[in-house]
């Protein structure tokens, strides 16, 4: 496996060099490269993409993270232009879409096993797309020449599909992906290109549903009736949820150079380490929940204490050797750990909103409960440990108030557990505005200084080679279609 892995991130490094528009017009980019390659390629771009730069932005938003210097720091500014074209060009589209476009055609019709897993990849890199940019090209990104100057897919018809314009809907897509999952499969993938599962078709059947319903919650505010009926729809499928964290869907990393967690390269080991540590702001809220200990396995407590930096702070940083940064959890001890993109706390949790604001099957309380303990488990706290700091922890624990309160307590949970992912913690904070979030500190640039940016700014080498891209674009104050 770990062979395979230097060579994903080979291929995946290669791509980051190339713009999205040189993929879609090269006529020897190659279109026959067989599924067992090119999944373990897509894979861990998947989770390079999550926890490389994009990650870095949405962690800072977020203020998991406070910048010290370098991008990081700019981060902390709201200033963005100009940035994420690698993340767009070579990343997303060159690195993953135009490769998971190859196994669906090259396979759907003898090998489903291989096309069910991109569709599910598909839809979930394209959901990240959707939900940091707004309208993205979907519907005829990653077919090279067929649509050199692919069009910009709105996010409504990219979720809900759009049928006049040929448009398959993220929720039908990971439908197909979970039907082919169920056909007669010539070739399976096993334990060397399924990093994940290692060729168990069962546990991306549950991811599958999972995905499902992370969609429907991130629709919710928008699209009632297809998020209550996606819902209810998964659980009542045979195939079941990521409901164990042994389920979760995590990308592997390994301690050997090149291979390593991104998070772990940029914060630790790589040329541009040190430029974040931990946020004051996610410091005081843990105190506030007494959950220092969980916050513990996410970051360092040099000389046995936390120390952090206030957001958008100019006065000068802790000394290096002071500073919180990402543990093992998040990073590993020297890189191995992998990037979690779908969990066990994370399913818990949307199960638990559904349930208080769709009016789902299941006790909103016993998730939300449930979600607190798989998160607490997964990062490594003892079953004594979970248990003292719920008995001491009543009010934190069970969910009171308005419905809106009861929210508000699900949502900062789930993104108290969600350090090392903080796309996942920036979707939920733009539909529900929580956990509350003060600006930074300090801000001067952007589009908007007094507004904590609700998007991205589109990139500019697409923009420059594809005149779909919307122009004006939208500033960063603009809600996408889903948000508040």
């Amino acid at each position: 496996m770990k062979k395979t892995i230097v060579l994903a991130l080979c291929t995946l490094s290669l791509a980051s060099c190339k713009k999205y528009t040189d993929i879609n017009q090269n006529p020897n980019a190659p279109t026959d490269v067989p599924a067992k390659v090119l999944l373990p390629t897509t894979t861990i771009g998947l989770g390079f993409t999550n926890a490389n730069e994009l990650g870095r932005v949405s962690s800072i938003l977020m203020q998991y993270n406070a910048g010290i210097t370098n991008s990081s720091l700019t981060y902390d500014s709201y200033n963005y232009e100009g940035s994420f074209n690698n993340q767009w060009d070579g990343e997303i589209y060159a690195g993953i879409v135009s490769n998971l476009r190859i196994i669906i055609k090259n396979n759907e019709a003898t090998n489903p096993a291989y096309s069910g897993i991109a569709k599910i990849q598909l839809a979930y890199v394209i959901s990240m797309a959707t939900d940091l940019w707004g309208d993205v090209p979907y519907s005829q990104a990653g077919f090279g020449l067929q649509f050199p100057q692919p069009r910009y897919d709105k996010q409504e018809d990219i979720y809900q599909g759009n049928s006049a314009l040929g448009i398959t809907g993220l929720f039908d897509l990971v439908k197909s992906g979970i039907a082919d999952l169920n056909k007669t499969s010539i070739l399976v993938p096993g334990t060397v290109d399924d990093l994940v599962y290692g060729g168990d078709l069962s546990k991306w059947k549950r991811a599958a549903n999972s995905l499902l319903l992370k969609f429907a919650i991130t629709v919710s505010n928008v699209s009632k009736p297809l998020a209550t009926s996606t819902v209810t729809a998964v659980l009542g499928s045979a195939d079941g949820v990521i409901d164990d964290g042994k389920f979760d869907l995590a990308v592997p990393f390994t301690t050997s150079l090149n291979n390593q967690n991104p998070m772990y390269v940029y914060d630790i080991s790589g040329s541009f380490k040190n430029n974040e540590m931990l946020s004051s702001r996610l410091l005081a809220l843990s105190r506030s929940v007494n959950d220092t200990v969980r916050l513990a396995k996410f970051y360092t407590k040099p000389g046995g204490k936390f120390t952090a930096y206030e957001n958008g702070a100019n006065s000068a940083a802790p000394t290096l050797a002071t500073r919180s940064i990402y543990n093992t959890y998040v990073v590993g001890a020297n890189g191995e750990a992998p990037v979690r993109l779908l969990t066990a706390f994370q399913t818990k949790f949307n199960l638990a909103e559904a349930a208080l604001t769709l009016g789902t099957a299941g006790d909103a309380n016993v998730l939300y409960q449930a979600g607190i303990t798989a998160s607490m488990a997964k990062a490594g706290l003892t079953a004594a440990e979970i248990s003292t700091y719920f008995t001491n922890n009543p009010t934190v624990v069970n969910l009171t108030g308005t419905t809106q309160d009861k929210l508000k307590q699900i949502i900062t949970q789930k993104y108290l557990s969600w350090v090392g992912n903080g796309f996942e913690a920036y979707n939920d904070y733009r539909r529900t505005g929580f956990p509350v979030l003060a600006l930074a500190l300090n801000v001067t640039g952007g589009d908007n200084p007094s507004v904590i940016p609700k998007r991205l700014p589109y990139t500019t080498t697409e923009g420059n080679g594809n005149p779909n891209q919307p122009k004006p674009r939208p500033k960063t104050d603009q809600k996408v279609w889903w948000g508040l």
